[in-house]
């Protein structure tokens, strides 16, 4: 999810520097530059955020995971090409002295919509020392002629697919204005990230076991705005996990998918692949996984520890969901059965769609208080460039003018209420985290994840002792 504000930042805490020192070099190089981290634009807001512990352990969770991006990327490089890795939350002022030395012929540059104005910033400061920049992601594709004004290049989809050609151009001082893929276009061969690019021992890895999602709820920016909905071919899920193996011997992994179960992929398979590489995982999928047993008993012994499953409004049916809408009764059935299974559930809820009053949130927090929850991501409505619902509040003339891109992190507002004002909204916001995020709620969450978890491993003991037939 987008997460990043122009001020401060929860994932500040886990800045991380460049990896590569500057060497001699005769081939030409690419210095690749995420920026990461989970950021917070309202003051008030993040001052809130620092003082909730559940809020602060997901900024510093997210600010660990690696730019899946880049490293597939630097995966499909020319055998003549370098690359080196530059994570970081901020265009601080290491950054770019720290890219410089790397001596790039092209800099890379992966940003989300909350930060793609510090992206933007940071490419036209590479430039100023004559090093052409290359943008790419989920906003670069939604604004790709914006992001052109900023950079020498713009990579629109799946980034894999251009790279050979954005790279033979670059060394030929030929880069076009727009790269997009070809119509009709599929990646088959699933290239696997150059993890070694991260470092001796990153504290978690990312891996994709399928692209987008077969739903098209209308606040995704996911789901459709990349490409057509694949799943990664079982026996590439077998190379990347075992690859992991170099690193540690129980990696910690978070699925980098919209949806893991979807899809209508061999999963007997794909759980062999899991249960081998002894990774402990995370993942998203919709609730109906509570609704399949023959999924849930290989989940745990496969080592997935948590799923998380958007719930989303508890008053406003947003389209798109398909399949994914129900009554809110069989969505907790399914929810306590994944969690029986010994698997924790982060329930996810959005804060602000149509039809929001100051009565509904405090049923939301009456909810979640007395829900079987394990965890919970409680995030604002954030219309994203590229989705359905950007267009509808866009062409409602309801988006905020003086607040931009730099306020789209999930935490700040963007747009005018229905029923409530910018202000309202804010501090009902604001209320609703303090008492979903409290000491005592945390603490109550907080042991229901050991129960969980030692279910957990009583399970994956289980199928230890008893292999499959």
């Amino acid at each position: 999810a987008p997460l990043r504000a122009t001020g401060a930042s929860l994932g500040s805490l886990c800045d991380t520097a460049g990896r590569t020192p500057a060497l001699p070099q005769s081939m030409p190089h690419v210095a690749l530059v995420p920026f990461t981290g989970f950021r917070i634009r309202d003051s008030e807001m993040l001052a809130l955020g620092m003082r909730l512990p559940g809020l602060a352990r997901r900024g510093r969770a997210l600010a660990e995971l690696p730019s899946l991006g880049l490293l597939t990327l630097a995966a499909c490089n020319p055998e003549h090409w370098s690359s080196s890795y530059h994570p970081s939350a901020t265009a601080g002022e290491k950054l770019l002295p720290q890219v410089i030395a790397a001596r790039p012929d092209l800099v890379a540059i992966s940003a989300l919509t909350a930060s793609i104005e510090e992206a933007y910033a940071f490419s036209r400061q590479v430039q100023s020392h004559g090093i052409p920049t290359v943008i790419g992601g989920l906003h670069a594709t939604a604004c790709p002629n914006e992001a052109a004004q900023h950079c020498d290049a713009v990579v629109v989809g799946y980034g894999e697919l251009a790279w050979p050609e954005v790279l033979a151009d670059a060394e030929a001082g030929r880069l076009r204005a727009v790269y997009r893929p070809p119509l009709g276009a599929a990646k088959t061969d699933w290239p696997r990230p150059r993890f070694d690019l991260l470092g001796e021992s990153p504290p978690r890895f990312t891996i994709q076991t399928e692209r987008g999602c077969p739903l098209a709820c209308e606040f995704c920016g996911a789901s459709r705005l990349l490409g057509r909905f694949q799943e990664k071919p079982t026996a590439n899920l077998a190379r990347e996990f075992e690859g992991l193996r170099t690193y540690s011997r129980r990696p910690l992994v978070e699925l980098a998918d919209d949806n893991t179960f979807a899809g209508t992929r061999d999963f007997d398979a794909f759980f062999d692949v899991l249960t081998a590489s002894a990774a402990r995982w995370f993942t998203e999928s919709d609730w109906r996984l509570g609704e399949r047993p023959e999924l849930l008993a290989r989940l745990a012994p496969a080592g997935c520890m948590q799923v998380l499953v958007g719930i989303e409004s508890l008053v406003f049916r947003y389209p798109g969901q398909g399949v994914k809408w129900t009554e809110l009764t069989r969505i907790m059935r399914a929810i306590e059965a994944i969690q029986a299974a010994g698997v924790v559930v982060n329930g996810c809820f959005i804060v602000g769609a149509e039809g929001e009053t100051r009565a509904s949130l405090a049923r939301l927090v009456e909810f979640v208080l007395a829900s079987p929850l394990a965890e919970v991501q409680i995030t604002l409505q954030t219309p994203f460039p590229g989705t359905v619902l950007y267009d509808r509040l866009a062409k409602a003339g309801r988006l905020l003018p003086v607040r931009g891109w730099s306020h789209y992190t999930l935490f700040d507002v963007t747009y005018e209420p229905d029923a409530l004002t910018v202000a309202e909204l804010e501090e009902g916001f604001r209320e609703v985290l303090s008492a979903v995020y409290s000491a005592a709620a945390s603490a109550r969450r907080n042991q229901l994840r050991r129960d969980i978890w030692n279910t957990n491993r009583k399970r994956r003991w289980a199928s230890r002792r008893s292999p499959r037939i």
